[in-house]
C-alpha cells in the first residue's frame, strides 16, 4: 500500500475485498447447490444409476477446466508517474488488491513479492507470488510485467504502462489468465467488476474503461500462450 495511506482507507478497502470474497463464496453454493438439486431431480424422476451419471457429468462440466480470461483496465489517479510506478512494483500493487488484501502474510524479495494464504483451520496452506520486471517500450514509457503464480503453477500475467498528464496519470493495464477455470468460476467474472472497480477506487484509482473476456480457450491458444 502507498506510504500515504490512511486507516479510514485501509478499513474501506478491507471492507470491498471482504464484500467480494463472501459474493465470490456465495456465488460458488449456488452452483454446487443447482448440481445438486439437478442430481436429486433426476434421481426422483428416475432411478440411481441414471442421476449419478447425470451428476458425474454435471460436475465435470462444473469444474473442467475450459474457460480463460482476459482483458484491459484503463485507470486515471491523481498521482505522478512515479508514484503510480512505485507502487505497481511494489509488493502490493493496486490490481491485485483482493489477493494480498486477504493473505496471512506478505513476505519480499528482489523484484518479487509472496502472499501466503491458509485454509480449513490451517490444514491447508497456499502461496501467490508475484514476479515484478520494468522495461521501456518502443517509446520509452516504463512497462510494468507482474507474471503471477500460484504454489509454482501460471496463474495470471498483468503488463501495465503508465503516462503522465497535467493532472496525474493515466494506467493501462492489459491481463490475461494463464491458469484455466471451470464453469463455477464464470459468476465471479459477472458480479466482480463493481466490486473490482470499488477496490480501485478505495486505493485512489478511477477506472475509466474495461474490457473483459472470458470464454472457452482453445488448444492452440493454451499452446502459445494467447
Amino acid at each position: 500500500m502507498p506510504s500515504t495511506e490512511t486507516p479510514g482507507q485501509r478499513g474501506e478497502l478491507h471492507e470491498v475485498a471482504r464484500r467480494y470474497h463472501r459474493r465470490e463464496r456465495i456465488a460458488g453454493t449456488v452452483v454446487a447447490i443447482a448440481v445438486a438439486g439437478l442430481f436429486l431431480g433426476t434421481y426422483l424422476a428416475t432411478e440411481l444409476l441414471p442421476a449419478v451419471v447425470v451428476a458425474a457429468v454435471l460436475l465435470l462440466i462444473v469444474r473442467a477446466p475450459v474457460f480463460h480470461s482476459s482483458g484491459t483496465v484503463r485507470l486515471r489517479t491523481d498521482d505522478d508517474p512515479d508514484a503510480v510506478l512505485e507502487e505497481f512494483t511494489g509488493p502490493r500493487p493496486p490490481i491485485l488488491a483482493f489477493q494480498w488484501c486477504v493473505a496471512d502474510a506478505v513476505t519480499t524479495t528482489e523484484h518479487r513479492a509472496v502472499y501466503s494464504f491458509s485454509y480449513l483451520f490451517g490444514i491447508r496452506s497456499t502461496e501467490m507470488a508475484v514476479d515484478t520486471q520494468v522495461d521501456p517500450d518502443s517509446d520509452g514509457t516504463p512497462r510494468v510485467e507482474l507474471a503471477v503464480s500460484v504454489d509454482d503453477a501460471p496463474w495470471g500475467t498483468y503488463t501495465v504502462t503508465v503516462d503522465g498528464t497535467d493532472t496525474g496519470s493515466v494506467v493501462e493495464v492489459a491481463y490475461t489468465s494463464d491458469r484455466r477455470f471451470g464453469l463455477r468460476r464464470v459468476p465471479q467474472q459477472l458480479f466482480g467488476k463493481r466490486y473490482h472497480d470499488a477496490v480501485l477506487d478505495a486505493q485512489g484509482y478511477t477506472v475509466e474503461d474495461r474490457e473483459r473476456y472470458a470464454g472457452i480457450r482453445s488448444s492452440a491458444h493454451a499452446a502459445d500462450g494467447r
